[in-house]
């Protein structure tokens, strides 16, 4: 016994040999117990990155930056929404302690109706319908119950960045398919609606191991809505491979210009094999109440029951039956104009439009939206004119130009290639998002201070390029003249030789005709 107690006491004081004599005997004995094995677990490598954490801390960092780049909106959620909470936080007191754990009855009873009629289907509160802690622990729980070790999972770029760090944890193996633009008419405005996906290419990414499809309509950062052409394209893949589709659908009510949303889960063949997912944070402008949903069959609902009993447990229940309220209130003006569901889009697409005039007055291309928080723009131009933007070694441009526009114009927005898969940030690097849920801060931004700027500098340019093509013009006059004088000095040099060889041989013809007599002399 006290030969392995030594042999203990040697192996752990072994390695303060050496030390300086002051040296902390407890700190060096618990740097040996805690720094030799591996800490993290291997599902994290790789992901730890974040990208809003980043630019967040970038902008703060300066003063007075406009956050245009995170979505969340800056102005009061609908007064029935806030009268909802305030009832339920100083109502029922009751409503202080645990309800069911896979959702607040009154809210999985008005989400299973609310729904139901919208997706063609009797949906049981109980089976059909989990509450989760927002949308983002929807998709969360879905991948931890549904993809395993070496399953494929295909996700639409540009997507949500979630995505592919919950398919890596999950033990899964994300498969990419890009949305592209179709070409457009010079000076013509781009559209979310021309991005579309390839139907061989989509169809060459399903294979025996593909396990879910991940579907964003309305998408983000796009803002595209998918139409049903699409929807049934990728429904009928969905089916002859046998593959889950999880559609994210968190913005199904911020739709613009008369376009239609439609749920996938509503097509024929597809509520047996898909994951509905909503959110009430971007229903009702209320995303610090962090309350989300997933609809869908009991054969697939029940794995994530599992996981959310044995992970979350439970939702805020105030939060809840706020928002149980706030549907029930909805659901009597549904389809009116007195609906936030109508009066809601119509005042964002109001703030789309502003920020589509305000970009593309100080040179930016926005991409115009369908629906969704958000825009991108494409930044090509400022690209070939500012080419050089410092930044680290082999960082992509829309990086360093976000960090430029954060330094130099107070604004921030979040570089495209955040969404993109890393073998392909590279074809999409000229692009930005803003977010134009914005009131207040949004009528913050200086466009008109930017588009001054812009018209300076563009002075400035053409100032330098007359100048330059005005030292061009001198040097060349410079030249030219160096030349001419070059070419008279060449020809009078040629007539001083001339006349001197005619000289040279006028003297010649005296000597031979002069008399002898004078030559004598």
């Amino acid at each position: 016994m006290f030969r392995n107690a030594t042999a203990i006491c040697l192996h752990l004081v072994g390695p303060l040999r050496g030390k300086k004599s002051g040296a902390s005997l407890t700190r060096c004995l618990h740097q040996t117990l805690t720094m030799a094995k591996r800490l993290q677990a291997r599902r994290l490598d790789g992901i730890d990155h974040n990208p809003w954490v980043e630019f967040v801390k970038l902008a703060s960092e300066e003063a007075d930056v406009v956050n245009l780049g995170q979505g969340f909106p800056d102005f009061s959620p609908p007064e029935f929404a806030v009268e909802a909470f305030q009832h339920a936080v100083s109502g029922d007191f009751m409503l202080n302690q645990y309800t069911k754990a896979f959702g607040y009855p009154p809210l999985t009873k008005i989400l299973a109706s609310f729904f139901g009629k919208l997706l063609g289907q009797e949906i049981d509160p109980l089976k059909n319908v989990l509450v989760t802690v927002g949308a983002y622990g929807a998709l969360f729980t879905a991948f931890q119950a549904l993809v395993d070790e070496g399953d494929e999972v295909i996700i639409v770029e540009p997507f949500f960045d979630c995505y592919e760090p919950m398919t890596l944890m999950a033990g899964g193996r994300p498969v990419f398919v890009s949305l592209k633009p179709s070409p457009i008419q010079k000076g013509e405005p781009d559209s979310s609606s021309n991005w579309q996906l390839d139907p061989t290419e989509l169809a060459s990414k399903f294979t025996s191991r593909t396990k879910a499809f991940i579907l964003n309509t309305p998408n983000n950062p796009l803002g595209k809505v998918f139409s049903r052409e699409e929807l049934e394209l990728v429904a009928s893949l969905c089916q002859q491979h046998d593959v889950v589709c999880i559609t994210d659908e968190v913005y199904q009510w911020l739709v613009f210009d008369g376009f239609q949303h439609i749920s996938i889960a509503s097509l024929p063949g597809m509520w047996e094999r898909t994951l509905t997912i909503g959110s009430a944070g971007k229903t009702f402008s209320v995303t610090g109440w962090k309350v989300g949903w997933v609809l869908g069959p009991d054969r697939l609902m029940k794995h994530l029951r599992t996981v959310h009993q044995n992970s979350i447990y439970h939702c805020a229940t105030q939060c809840q039956a706020a928002v149980a309220q706030s549907f029930e209130r909805e659901q009597l003006h549904f389809g009116q104009p007195s609906s936030y569901f109508v009066q809601f889009p119509q005042y964002i697409q109001r703030c789309r439009d502003h920020m589509i005039q305000s970009l593309q007055s100080v040179g930016l291309r926005p991409v115009i939206p369908q629906a969704s928080y958000f825009l991108i723009t494409d930044i090509s131009d400022f690209k070939n004119k500012m080419p050089d933007l410092p930044g680290a070694a082999n960082e992509l441009y829309d990086r360093r130009f976000v960090k430029w526009m954060i330094k130099n114009k107070g604004l921030m927005a979040i570089p495209v290639s955040t969404f993109i898969s890393v073998p392909h940030q590279k074809f999409f690097d000229h692009y930005i998002r803003f977010c134009f849920v914005k009131g207040e801060h949004g009528q913050r931004v200086e466009w008109r201070k930017w588009k001054q700027q812009k018209q300076e500098e563009k002075k400035k340019w053409k100032d330098l390029k007359m100048t330059k093509k005005l030292e061009r013009q001198r040097a060349q006059e410079e030249q030219a003249k160096g030349q001419h004088e070059e070419e008279a000095a060449a020809q009078s040099e040629e007539r001083g030789l001339v006349h001197a060889v005619v000289s040279a041989l006028c003297q010649d013809r005296v000597r031979e005709d002069a008399p002898e007599t004078l030559m004598s002399e």
